[in-house]
Protein backbone atom coordinates (compact mmCIF):
# COMPACT_ATOMS: atom_id res chain seq x y z
CA UNK A 1 0.00 0.00 0.00
CA UNK A 2 1.25 3.57 -0.58
CA UNK A 3 2.76 5.20 2.48
CA UNK A 4 2.34 2.00 4.76
CA UNK A 5 5.80 -0.07 5.13
CA UNK A 6 5.93 -3.37 5.88
CA UNK A 7 6.87 -3.93 9.00
CA UNK A 8 10.66 -5.01 9.78
CA UNK A 9 12.12 -3.44 6.02
CA UNK A 10 14.43 -0.79 6.20
CA UNK A 11 12.36 2.38 4.51
CA UNK A 12 13.79 3.28 0.66
CA UNK A 13 16.25 5.83 0.01
CA UNK A 14 15.47 6.52 -3.63
CA UNK A 15 15.64 9.77 -4.65
CA UNK A 16 12.72 11.02 -2.88
CA UNK A 17 14.54 10.55 0.30
CA UNK A 18 17.94 11.68 1.58
CA UNK A 19 20.22 8.83 2.33
CA UNK A 20 21.22 8.33 6.36
CA UNK A 21 24.05 10.51 7.23
CA UNK A 22 27.85 8.44 7.67
CA UNK A 23 29.04 9.14 10.75
CA UNK A 24 32.38 7.41 9.74
CA UNK A 25 33.01 10.10 7.08
CA UNK A 26 34.41 12.80 9.42
CA UNK A 27 37.14 10.43 10.61
CA UNK A 28 37.62 9.26 7.13
CA UNK A 29 38.68 13.04 6.39
CA UNK A 30 40.57 13.65 9.59
CA UNK A 31 42.38 10.56 8.55
CA UNK A 32 43.61 12.04 5.33
CA UNK A 33 44.38 15.29 6.87
CA UNK A 34 46.77 13.76 8.75
CA UNK A 35 48.46 11.60 6.67
CA UNK A 36 49.27 14.36 3.98
CA UNK A 37 50.72 15.97 7.48
CA UNK A 38 52.85 12.75 8.16
CA UNK A 39 53.80 13.11 4.02
CA UNK A 40 54.94 16.55 4.03
CA UNK A 41 56.63 16.43 7.29
CA UNK A 42 58.99 13.01 5.87
CA UNK A 43 59.70 14.72 3.12
CA UNK A 44 61.14 18.10 4.30
CA UNK A 45 62.90 15.49 6.91
CA UNK A 46 64.58 13.66 3.77
CA UNK A 47 65.59 16.42 2.02
CA UNK A 48 67.06 18.23 4.93
CA UNK A 49 69.01 14.89 5.78
CA UNK A 50 69.42 12.11 3.49
CA UNK A 51 72.32 11.83 0.71
CA UNK A 52 70.94 12.57 -2.77
CA UNK A 53 69.22 9.78 -4.58
CA UNK A 54 69.91 11.71 -8.35
CA UNK A 55 72.28 14.03 -9.72
CA UNK A 56 69.59 16.99 -10.20
CA UNK A 57 69.41 16.98 -6.66
CA UNK A 58 73.32 18.36 -6.30
CA UNK A 59 73.90 22.12 -8.42
CA UNK A 60 76.75 22.71 -9.70
CA UNK A 61 78.31 25.10 -6.80
CA UNK A 62 77.34 21.76 -4.50
CA UNK A 63 79.07 19.51 -7.12
CA UNK A 64 81.91 21.93 -7.50
CA UNK A 65 83.22 21.70 -4.23
CA UNK A 66 83.57 17.07 -4.82
CA UNK A 67 85.07 18.14 -7.28
CA UNK A 68 87.98 19.77 -6.00
CA UNK A 69 88.52 17.25 -3.39
CA UNK A 70 88.89 14.68 -5.98
CA UNK A 71 91.49 16.47 -8.01
CA UNK A 72 93.51 16.99 -4.99
CA UNK A 73 93.03 13.03 -4.14
CA UNK A 74 94.48 12.30 -7.68
CA UNK A 75 97.05 14.39 -7.67
CA UNK A 76 98.54 12.59 -4.49
CA UNK A 77 97.92 8.84 -6.02
CA UNK A 78 99.32 10.03 -9.10
CA UNK A 79 103.06 11.32 -8.03
CA UNK A 80 105.24 14.52 -9.19
CA UNK A 81 104.95 14.80 -12.71
CA UNK A 82 100.66 15.10 -12.09
CA UNK A 83 99.93 18.90 -13.54
CA UNK A 84 96.67 20.49 -12.95
CA UNK A 85 94.58 21.39 -16.11
CA UNK A 86 92.29 24.43 -16.22
CA UNK A 87 88.46 23.18 -14.82
CA UNK A 88 86.07 23.79 -18.05
CA UNK A 89 82.44 24.34 -17.27
CA UNK A 90 80.23 23.60 -20.27
CA UNK A 91 76.71 24.79 -20.13
CA UNK A 92 73.96 24.38 -22.76
CA UNK A 93 72.90 20.71 -21.81
CA UNK A 94 69.42 20.06 -20.59
CA UNK A 95 68.88 18.43 -16.65
CA UNK A 96 65.27 18.16 -17.68
CA UNK A 97 63.25 19.12 -20.68
CA UNK A 98 62.38 22.34 -19.83
CA UNK A 99 65.40 23.54 -17.27
CA UNK A 100 68.84 24.05 -18.58
CA UNK A 101 72.30 22.82 -16.57
CA UNK A 102 75.77 22.87 -17.05
CA UNK A 103 78.69 20.09 -16.89
CA UNK A 104 81.91 20.96 -14.64
CA UNK A 105 85.06 18.87 -15.58
CA UNK A 106 88.88 19.04 -14.23
CA UNK A 107 91.94 17.26 -15.62
CA UNK A 108 94.80 16.27 -14.35
CA UNK A 109 98.02 15.31 -17.04
CA UNK A 110 100.54 12.86 -15.65
CA UNK A 111 103.57 12.04 -17.70
CA UNK A 112 106.03 8.94 -17.39
CA UNK A 113 108.30 7.04 -19.48
CA UNK A 114 106.46 5.71 -23.17
CA UNK A 115 105.11 2.37 -22.17
CA UNK A 116 104.41 2.85 -18.71
CA UNK A 117 100.47 4.47 -19.07
CA UNK A 118 99.01 1.34 -17.97
CA UNK A 119 101.24 0.82 -14.49
CA UNK A 120 100.45 4.25 -13.71
CA UNK A 121 96.83 3.64 -13.85
CA UNK A 122 96.87 0.46 -11.74
CA UNK A 123 98.86 2.42 -9.13
CA UNK A 124 96.57 5.94 -9.33
CA UNK A 125 93.88 3.56 -8.68
CA UNK A 126 95.23 1.41 -6.09
CA UNK A 127 95.91 4.67 -4.37
CA UNK A 128 92.43 6.72 -4.10
CA UNK A 129 89.88 6.09 -1.24
CA UNK A 130 88.79 2.86 -0.56
CA UNK A 131 85.06 4.20 -1.07
CA UNK A 132 85.82 5.05 -4.82
CA UNK A 133 85.58 1.44 -5.66
CA UNK A 134 88.37 2.53 -8.26
CA UNK A 135 89.61 0.06 -10.91
CA UNK A 136 91.34 -0.55 -14.13
CA UNK A 137 89.91 -2.23 -16.80
CA UNK A 138 91.14 -3.42 -20.43
CA UNK A 139 89.26 -2.11 -23.65
CA UNK A 140 89.55 -1.57 -27.04
CA UNK A 141 90.82 1.60 -26.81
CA UNK A 142 93.65 0.71 -24.10
CA UNK A 143 93.44 0.71 -20.00
CA UNK A 144 90.63 2.68 -18.31
CA UNK A 145 90.08 3.79 -14.64
CA UNK A 146 86.88 4.46 -13.19
CA UNK A 147 85.19 5.66 -9.79
CA UNK A 148 83.17 7.16 -7.87
CA UNK A 149 83.84 10.49 -6.08
CA UNK A 150 80.42 10.19 -4.59
CA UNK A 151 77.37 12.81 -4.96
CA UNK A 152 77.43 11.35 -8.66
CA UNK A 153 80.60 12.80 -9.42
CA UNK A 154 82.61 10.04 -11.62
CA UNK A 155 86.40 9.96 -12.01
CA UNK A 156 87.80 8.65 -15.07
CA UNK A 157 91.15 8.00 -17.29
CA UNK A 158 93.22 7.07 -20.06
CA UNK A 159 96.19 7.36 -22.20
CA UNK A 160 96.43 10.41 -23.94
CA UNK A 161 99.24 9.81 -25.69
CA UNK A 162 102.81 7.79 -25.42
CA UNK A 163 103.90 8.85 -22.15
CA UNK A 164 100.66 10.57 -21.21
CA UNK A 165 97.97 9.83 -19.35
CA UNK A 166 94.98 11.89 -18.84
CA UNK A 167 92.91 12.05 -15.43
CA UNK A 168 89.09 13.39 -15.56
CA UNK A 169 86.91 14.43 -12.59
CA UNK A 170 83.27 14.87 -14.11
CA UNK A 171 79.63 16.06 -12.65
CA UNK A 172 77.54 15.41 -15.57
CA UNK A 173 74.85 17.88 -16.24
CA UNK A 174 73.43 19.54 -12.77
CA UNK A 175 71.36 22.91 -11.94
CA UNK A 176 73.86 25.62 -12.45
CA UNK A 177 73.01 27.18 -8.91
CA UNK A 178 75.23 29.89 -8.04
CA UNK A 179 78.04 28.76 -10.54
CA UNK A 180 81.20 26.99 -9.96
CA UNK A 181 83.69 28.81 -7.64
CA UNK A 182 86.67 28.57 -8.88
CA UNK A 183 89.37 27.52 -6.17
CA UNK A 184 91.55 30.67 -5.24
CA UNK A 185 95.29 30.48 -6.60
CA UNK A 186 96.82 32.95 -4.22
CA UNK A 187 99.83 35.14 -4.82
CA UNK A 188 102.65 33.45 -7.53
CA UNK A 189 105.26 31.73 -5.67
CA UNK A 190 107.88 29.18 -6.19
CA UNK A 191 106.30 27.65 -9.26
CA UNK A 192 106.14 30.89 -11.21
CA UNK A 193 109.43 31.29 -10.41
CA UNK A 194 110.77 27.72 -11.73
CA UNK A 195 108.21 28.28 -14.84
CA UNK A 196 110.06 31.40 -15.67
CA UNK A 197 113.70 30.22 -14.79
CA UNK A 198 112.84 26.73 -17.25
CA UNK A 199 111.57 29.47 -19.93
CA UNK A 200 114.25 31.41 -19.96
CA UNK A 201 116.49 28.11 -20.40
CA UNK A 202 114.50 27.16 -23.94
CA UNK A 203 115.09 30.84 -25.25
CA UNK A 204 111.85 31.86 -24.69
CA UNK A 205 110.76 35.27 -23.45
CA UNK A 206 109.91 35.21 -19.90
CA UNK A 207 106.35 36.39 -18.79
CA UNK A 208 103.84 35.64 -16.84
CA UNK A 209 102.21 31.71 -16.35
CA UNK A 210 99.28 31.03 -18.81
CA UNK A 211 97.47 29.83 -15.70
CA UNK A 212 97.43 29.20 -12.42
CA UNK A 213 95.69 25.80 -11.35
CA UNK A 214 95.07 25.18 -7.98
CA UNK A 215 93.02 22.04 -6.05
CA UNK A 216 92.84 21.19 -2.11
CA UNK A 217 95.25 18.66 -1.17
CA UNK A 218 93.50 15.57 0.94
CA UNK A 219 95.87 15.90 3.93
CA UNK A 220 95.89 19.87 4.07
CA UNK A 221 97.49 22.24 1.82
CA UNK A 222 97.27 22.92 -1.78
CA UNK A 223 98.20 21.25 -4.85
CA UNK A 224 99.41 24.44 -7.86
CA UNK A 225 99.97 24.07 -11.18
CA UNK A 226 101.66 27.00 -13.66
CA UNK A 227 101.72 26.61 -17.18
CA UNK A 228 103.33 28.52 -19.89
CA UNK A 229 101.90 28.96 -23.67
CA UNK A 230 103.48 26.59 -26.50
CA UNK A 231 107.23 27.59 -26.66
CA UNK A 232 109.61 26.48 -29.66
CA UNK A 233 110.19 22.91 -28.74
CA UNK A 234 114.29 22.57 -28.67
CA UNK A 235 116.24 19.51 -30.58
CA UNK A 236 117.37 18.18 -27.37
CA UNK A 237 115.37 19.28 -24.08
CA UNK A 238 118.00 17.62 -21.38
CA UNK A 239 120.59 20.09 -23.08
CA UNK A 240 118.39 23.62 -23.23
CA UNK A 241 117.86 22.69 -19.50
CA UNK A 242 120.70 21.21 -18.02
CA UNK A 243 121.47 24.79 -16.59
CA UNK A 244 118.80 24.47 -14.14
CA UNK A 245 117.84 21.36 -14.02
CA UNK A 246 118.39 19.94 -10.09
CA UNK A 247 117.22 16.66 -9.86
CA UNK A 248 116.04 14.64 -13.88
CA UNK A 249 112.91 12.65 -12.96
CA UNK A 250 112.01 11.93 -16.42
CA UNK A 251 113.95 12.43 -19.78
CA UNK A 252 112.02 10.69 -22.46
CA UNK A 253 111.12 11.79 -26.13
CA UNK A 254 107.53 13.29 -25.17
CA UNK A 255 108.16 14.84 -21.71
CA UNK A 256 111.45 15.67 -19.80
CA UNK A 257 110.91 16.36 -16.07
CA UNK A 258 113.53 17.85 -13.09
CA UNK A 259 112.89 18.98 -9.60
CA UNK A 260 113.59 21.90 -8.48
CA UNK A 261 113.30 21.97 -4.59
CA UNK A 262 109.23 20.94 -3.82
CA UNK A 263 108.29 22.06 -7.25
CA UNK A 264 108.31 20.13 -10.47
CA UNK A 265 108.63 21.27 -13.94
CA UNK A 266 107.64 19.12 -16.69
CA UNK A 267 108.32 20.08 -20.72
CA UNK A 268 105.48 18.56 -22.89
CA UNK A 269 106.96 18.04 -26.29
CA UNK A 270 104.46 15.51 -27.44
CA UNK A 271 103.09 18.48 -29.89
CA UNK A 272 104.64 20.63 -32.65
CA UNK A 273 105.51 23.36 -29.53
CA UNK A 274 106.52 22.57 -26.16
CA UNK A 275 104.39 23.12 -22.97
CA UNK A 276 106.19 23.86 -19.86
CA UNK A 277 104.09 23.52 -16.60
CA UNK A 278 105.51 24.16 -12.88
CA UNK A 279 104.11 22.01 -10.29
CA UNK A 280 103.70 21.44 -6.86
CA UNK A 281 101.72 18.12 -5.27
CA UNK A 282 100.21 16.88 -2.71
CA UNK A 283 102.26 13.93 -0.57
CA UNK A 284 101.07 10.52 -1.16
Amino acid sequence: MNGVEAAGQAPPTGPGRPAAPRRWLPWLLAGTVAWAVLLAALTWLSVRNDPPTVREQRTLTEAGRVVDRAVGALVAAAGETAVLTPPVVDRGCRVTPFAAGADLSRGVDVFVAAGGEATLLEQVAGRLPADWRAGVRVTSSGPRLRGDAGEFVTVSGGVAGDGRVRLTVDTGCRPVGDGYDVPVTGAAGAEADALEEALRALGAPAGPALEMVTAPCPGGGTARSARSAGVPAPASPAAALAPVTRLPVLDDPQAYAYRRGPVTVVADLSGDRAVVSASTGCPA
